[in-house]
């Protein structure tokens, strides 16, 4: 099957395929950005995601940790386009991309364009090790949040019922890279067990859980400046986080964390997030374009693809060198700024005027470690502490999709800071901790003479 311009099933396209046809894959923050730009053009918009919700990604760990649902970071694609009546929305996975024939390899067919928007984002990199996937898990996605999210709650079950090593075992959990990502998924691990857990168990004191965060570089948080990233390791290590940093990891496996500081050091665990870094997803592979050892495109001043100029690549797919002589941040407002920059480069395109030049204006960086703990770096403005935390919370709510998550997120927030609740902390699929041995439990009583079941000749 193939899915030509005219077969799209629009409604009211106001002059079906006539229309340009512009084509965005991936409906993360800068693909919607486009698309909602592009919904208001005389073009027809064609939007193809792997899922069918729009994932608020800077939250994702509050899923993992058991702070929010994943339906309270998310949104139905098609909700946040029902009122655009030439955008189609297509829950379908590309394939490859034939940038001569401008037509995109689908599961199920082709489809052609005359403008591409490749926003299809990143996935997590090992750096060459990808056998440590099976021990390290990376957060990137729902499913991963729901995983970690059961690890970490069947760990502590686990240890429940165990004693010795494999309690202790059971209760390190090792996360590694000091960045954002991995700073934010400590603080709530350790948040969890010293606060939300503390009481709820007999056997174990969740309190004692050991939470290692392990960074190769020399300090946490590169990405902010020394003073505040200071700041952020004294926050960590008073909610009892471990930090390790000039520690580069050497070997995962069903031991624990290697590391090679010197010592040939093995923390012995059965809980591995990783949040060391990300790597472009394969489709940028596809292209047969330059690609930075990440696997991102090297996109030209105006976002496009070198000697394909209506083909753009945005977000963590895109290495934009151009104006600092470095790649920009894999974050949110990137991905959000180059969205809109390539609508309206697609509309000028459209009438005959100069695209112009991408310049990203940098409105600050936040980072959470815990309650009422976070950095915020606006530049001249550095904030740490408690008013971080609420500049970060009232940022964050601000740019969730919808009236209803944004409500439902505040209430959840207002409800764990005062009560220090957490209310999904449901545990789905395998109860197991993978590698951990049964408990010896002792064996039942016997059942008197008159209870037993006749023996069998």
């Amino acid at each position: 099957m193939t899915m030509q311009r005219s077969e799209t099933g629009l409604r009211g396209n106001e002059g079906g395929s006539e229309l340009p046809h512009v084509v965005i894959v991936g409906a993360g923050f800068g693909g919607l950005e486009a698309g909602k730009a592009l919904g208001k053009l005389p073009v027809r918009v064609t939007i193809i995601d792997r899922t069918n919700h729009h994932l608020f990604q800077p939250l994702l760990y509050q899923v993992a940790c058991a702070g929010l649902s994943a339906t309270e970071i998310a949104t139905p694609i098609r909700r946040v386009f029902r009122k655009y009546p030439r955008v189609q929305v297509l829950l379908e996975e590309v394939r490859s991309v034939d940038l001569e024939r401008r037509e995109l390899v689908l599961e199920y067919g082709r489809l052609s364009y005359d403008f591409l928007i490749l926003a299809t984002g990143a996935e997590t990199n090992y750096f060459g090790h990808d056998e440590w996937s099976q021990y390290a898990i990376g957060l990137k996605n729902v499913d991963e949040a729901i995983e970690i999210r059961r690890r970490v709650l069947v760990a502590f079950e686990e240890a429940e019922r165990h004693d010795g090593e494999h309690r202790k075992k059971l209760l390190t959990f090792v996360v590694v890279g000091g960045g954002p990502t991995g700073v934010e998924l400590a603080g709530a691990i350790a948040e969890l067990a010293r606060h939300v857990l503390a009481r709820d168990f007999r056997a174990i004191n969740p309190d004692s859980a050991r939470v290692v965060l392990v960074e190769a570089a020399p300090r946490i948080l590169l990405g902010f400046p020394p003073d505040l990233a200071a700041k952020a390791q004294k926050q960590l290590e008073q909610l009892g986080v471990e930090i390790r940093v000039n520690s580069p990891v050497t070997n995962i496996n069903s031991e624990g964390v290697f590391l090679g500081n010197g010592q040939g050091l093995l923390i012995p665990t059965y809980t591995v997030l990783w949040a060391a870094g990300v790597r472009a997803t394969p489709l940028t592979q596809t292209l047969g374009v330059p690609l930075d050892r990440a696997g991102r495109v090297m996109v030209e001043p105006d976002l496009s693809i070198p000697g394909h100029p209506e083909a753009f690549v945005i977000g963590d797919a895109a290495s934009f060198v151009h104006q600092t002589g470095k790649p920009l941040p894999g974050v949110s407002p990137v991905a959000m700024q180059e969205g809109r920059f390539v609508a309206k480069a697609i509309a000028n395109t459209l009438q005959n005027k100069p695209r112009g030049t991408f310049r990203y204006k940098d409105k600050g960086n936040l980072a959470t470690i815990g309650r009422a703990a976070a950095i915020a770096d606006f530049g001249k403005v550095k904030l740490s502490g408690f008013l971080a935390w609420i500049t970060w919370l009232v940022v964050h709510i601000f740019f969730l999709i919808g009236f209803k998550n944004r409500l439902t997120v505040m209430l959840e927030w207002a409800w764990a800071y005062f009560s220090y609740g957490r209310g999904a902390r449901l545990i789905t699929g395998d109860r197991r901790v993978a590698g951990v041995p049964e408990a010896r439990r002792p064996p039942p009583p016997p059942l008197p003479p008159e209870e037993r079941p006749p023996a069998l000749h």
